[in-house]
C-alpha cells in the first residue's frame, strides 16, 4: 500500500518504513507528525477525491538537518557588479508509521 501527500509545496509518494525529508517541520525531534492532505491512496485499486478526504498519514520525526550548500553569484559585465550568496535549505526526516486509508 502507498500513499501521495502534499506537504511544503511538494508531492510525495510513501509506503510504510520509508524515511522522507521533507520542508523543515515546527517539530522536536521523536515527536509524532500527522500528514492529513493525502492526494492519493494505491494498492489494489487507486483511490482519489473524495475517497480519502479522510485519509492520513503519521509518522515520526527522526532529525531536523540542513541540505548541501548552494552557492548563488550575481556578476553583471563591464559594470562591476558582482554579488555571492548562499543558501542551505532545512530538511525534517521523517519515518512513515502507518497510512490510514
Amino acid at each position: 500500500m502507498y500513499a501521495i501527500i502534499a506537504t511544503g509545496g511538494k508531492q510525495y509518494k510513501v509506503q510504510e518504513g520509508d524515511v522522507i525529508l521533507v520542508e523543515k517541520l515546527p517539530l522536536e525531534k521523536d515527536s509524532a507528525v500527522t500528514f492529513d492532505d493525502v492526494k492519493a491512496v494505491g494498492g489494489d485499486s487507486l483511490k482519489v477525491g473524495d475517497d480519502v478526504k479522510n485519509a492520513s498519514v503519521s509518522g515520526k520525526v527522526l532529525d531536523q538537518i540542513k541540505g548541501k550548500k548552494v552557492v548563488v553569484y550575481r556578476y553583471k559585465r563591464k559594470s562591476g557588479y558582482h554579488k555571492k550568496n548562499g543558501h542551505r535549505q532545512q530538511y525534517t526526516k521523517v519515518q512513515i508509521d502507518k497510512i490510514n486509508a
